[in-house]
């Protein structure tokens, strides 16, 4: 079958954003699907990084169109004028099951007007130039699905617009992250509740025009299925990420024996959900002689000049490695003694996530107490957690991993560690795109065009 794979940011566009299509135009191909890439040729990004290219098969077609985005930094700037720069809450907002009324309107009005037409978030400006792009592959190359990865979530409105112009083609829309609890307040320009009214009318529409609603969490399924019951529930389907390194063996798994310096590494990008302050605050708990041993390394962007502090004030305890293309933190991953996670969020699951189990690594996780990062390390027996509003448990944990005096032993569950591979992964999205393509009217792909 014919696969039209529709992502904004995509190789040599670097980060975890990109490596769900990634790894979809990887190993699609392997599973008796042609896969052709609409993506954006200048999307922002936190950096480059060209060796991804590499694992993009020949076989791929990669079209690339413009859009009217700021580069990364600027975006930035422009968001904290127009926010106020105020920092985003790491609690997640309510839902709502209908869109609220539209606020009375105050502030700035050319502050409102900017922020106004940059919903449901400032790559909507891909828009224009991705349409007539993916309606023109679609009818050229016999696509035969869709598959739209969002965010940023402005995209799913293309889920709406190539149904009007497709009627029968299967389309689905990929949720990375779950929006309008946990996400919205994190990437909208806009502060006041048109974002919120925006982006619910775009996501209802998009959900009600798709064939399937793939989320990448059990939990993100729930959550977007509780918002429209009137539709059937197979609609919706849970393909997790996954990682991209060999399944970690039981005999390559150095245990951490007992050392002068114990090593923590985190990986990806610390913002408002991964906000650090309870762990900083935790270190500071830790007895002296703990916190001596133990060495941090940050290896990713930091949002915001307040996340930086609150690390840097940990002196020499930490190190800030910025951004690294992902071989080189795959690298880190690996030679660590633990791996840090950071999560206050109940619903997503950072892609890091996955990679770390593929790391064969133990993880110290920070997590929300009722979240499926939880579910997930004590599935998988990768790692321990701690409350991540606790300091006082975050810190207990860190001691009993630095001093090795956590009992029981960890035993990872293999098997299921390497259910997470994203080669087995594909598989079940490719059996998934069959399905769906094997549901249509028998229409040639693109043809119900008007």
């Amino acid at each position: 079958m014919n696969l039209l794979l529709i992502t904004f940011s995509f190789p040599p566009a670097g980060g975890v954003g990109v490596l769900r299509a990634l790894s979809l135009a990887k190993y699609l191909p392997g599973n008796d699907v042609r896969v052709d890439v609409l993506t954006a040729r200048n999307a922002p990004a936190v950096g480059k990084d060209r060796t991804l290219l590499q694992q993009v098969p020949a076989e791929v077609t990669v079209h690339r169109t413009w859009t009217l985005d700021l580069p990364f930094w600027l975006r930035k700037s422009v968001k904290k004028i127009l926010t106020g720069g105020k920092a985003r809450s790491s609690a997640p907002a309510a839902a709502p099951t209908q869109a609220p009324k539209p606020p009375k309107g105050a502030g700035n009005p050319l502050k409102q007007f900017i922020a106004n037409l940059l919903l449901p978030d400032p790559q909507v400006g891909w828009l224009p130039f991705a349409l007539p792009a993916a309606i023109k592959i679609i009818r050229s190359r016999s696509i035969d699905a869709v598959i739209i990865t969002v965010p940023p979530f402005s995209s799913v409105r293309l889920a709406t617009r190539l149904r009007k112009v497709f009627p029968s083609l299967p389309i689905v829309v990929d949720f990375r992250d779950e929006w309008l609890t946990t996400t919205l307040d994190l990437v909208s320009f806009n502060n006041n509740s048109r974002a919120r009214i925006v982006a619910h009318k775009a996501e209802a529409e998009a959900v009600r025009d798709a064939s399937a609603v793939v989320l990448v969490t059990e939990a993100a399924r729930r959550e977007l299925q509780s918002r429209y019951p009137g539709l059937p529930k197979d609609k919706f389907v849970t393909i997790p990420n996954g990682y991209d390194t060999p399944p970690p063996q039981p005999e390559a798994a150095p245990a951490v024996i007992h050392k002068e310096k114990i090593t923590l590494t985190y990986t990806g990008t610390v913002y408002g959900s991964t906000a650090p302050g309870s762990f900083v605050e935790a270190i500071k708990l830790l007895p002296p002689d703990v916190r001596s041993r133990l060495r941090i390394r940050f290896i990713g962007h930091i949002e915001t000049p307040a996340y930086r502090e609150q690390l840097l004030s940990l002196g020499d305890v930490v190190e800030l490695r910025g951004f690294v293309p992902q071989a080189e933190a795959l690298a880190a991953i690996r030679e660590t003694d633990y791996l840090l996670l950071i999560t206050h969020d109940r619903i997503n699951v950072a892609a890091k996530f996955y990679d770390y189990l593929g790391g064969g690594r133990p993880i110290l996780a920070a997590v929300h107490k009722d979240g499926d990062v939880r579910r997930l390390l004590e599935e998988t027996r990768a790692g321990r957690w701690a409350d991540v509003d606790s300091p006082q448990a975050i810190a207990q944990m860190l001691t009993e991993a630095v001093t090795g005096s956590a009992t029981p032993a960890l035993q990872p569950d293999y098997d299921r560690i390497a259910a997470y591979h994203r080669r087995p992964i594909a598989a079940r999205y490719a059996a998934l795109l069959k399905t769906l393509a094997g549901k249509g009217s028998g229409t040639p792909a693109g043809s119900d065009a008007q």
